[in-house]
């Protein structure tokens, strides 16, 4: 019986090993720039996670790895983090075509609780206060996403891929953090394509320049969304556009914000996995 039960209990651990995914932290010590940080980060349940402080890249590995990776940024306001909807998800539908996918845990803005003001900014579309409190830590962010891509740049052979195929998707704030990251990165940590869903494209991004070296652009939003005018969607593919770049854009009528983590709506919106995934082998075509 007590064999039988040992036994038992080393196949739970390695099915647990088996499943279990990969994290790497970014920083061998405290994340540069804030050192002073002092609080700790909050893991709110349903996968949303709050004041992060240690930015990581979680691996998901296909089974069968076609070269392509994508780096996968939640949104959240830039005070949270959807690690699941928009986050390890995402990242498990990758897989399904064959894509390795990276969640990054990225560092937010810390909101005072006895001070709270984010559900009455979003409330009333604040957008003038949200660029103050979020634009001292928008370059740490950037710093994370930068220090990602170089990561898995670095480790592609490791990971099977393609070091030329790596992209980066963003879901609101993440869809903003895309766009920083790619007005600043060189050789090493530029993305060779990005992906943004419902992106706010406002004074943040007001200095942020389309890159010289061509970068293909998949934008996705809903009309309807009431959270982030379509306008910010509709600016961004312009201003691609005008650069001369490649650019996806795909425009629903309904769908509101956060879809990519949202249940399913019975509408057309639901497919927009397909249509990225039908981008992204359309940029790099697979042979059977």
């Amino acid at each position: 019986m007590k064999k039988n039960s040992l036994l038992l209990i080393a196949i739970l651990l390695m099915l647990n090993a088996a499943y279990a995914q990969e994290v790497v932290k970014l920083y061998p010590d405290k994340a540069p720039g804030s050192e002073s940080w002092n609080w700790k980060e909050q893991d709110l349940g349903g996968g949303y996670l709050r004041d992060v402080v240690d930015p990581t890249l979680t691996i998901f590995r296909p089974e069968h790895p076609n070269g392509i990776a994508v780096v996968v940024a939640p949104g959240g306001a830039y005070h949270f983090l959807v690690s699941k909807g928009e986050g390890a998800d995402v990242a498990k539908r990758l897989n399904e075509k064959g894509i390795t996918a990276f969640v990054l845990k990225y560092r937010l803005v810390h909101e005072d609780p006895a001070h709270p003001y984010l559900n009455k900014m979003l409330q009333e579309a604040d957008w003038k206060l949200l660029e103050k409190i979020t634009t001292p830590v928008l370059p740490l962010m950037t710093e994370d996403a930068l220090t990602a891509m170089k990561y898995v740049r670095q480790h592609a052979a490791e990971f099977k891929i393609d070091a030329n195929k790596i992209g980066f998707e963003g879901s609101s704030a993440g869809g903003t953090l895309a766009i920083s990251l790619i007005s600043v990165a060189n050789d090493e940590t530029r993305p060779n394509f990005i992906a943004c869903f419902y992106p706010y494209a406002g004074g943040l991004l007001a200095d942020k320049k389309v890159p010289a070296v061509q970068t293909p652009i998949f934008i996705s939003s809903a009309i309807d969304d009431q959270l982030i005018p379509i306008n910010h969607s509709i600016q961004l593919a312009s201003k691609w556009l005008e650069a001369k770049q490649p650019v996806e854009i795909h425009i629903y009528q309904k769908g509101n914000h956060g879809f990519v983590g949202n249940p399913p709506q019975n509408s057309p919106v639901d497919k927009w996995f397909d249509r990225l995934s039908d981008w992204i082998f359309m940029l790099y075509p697979q042979t059977k």
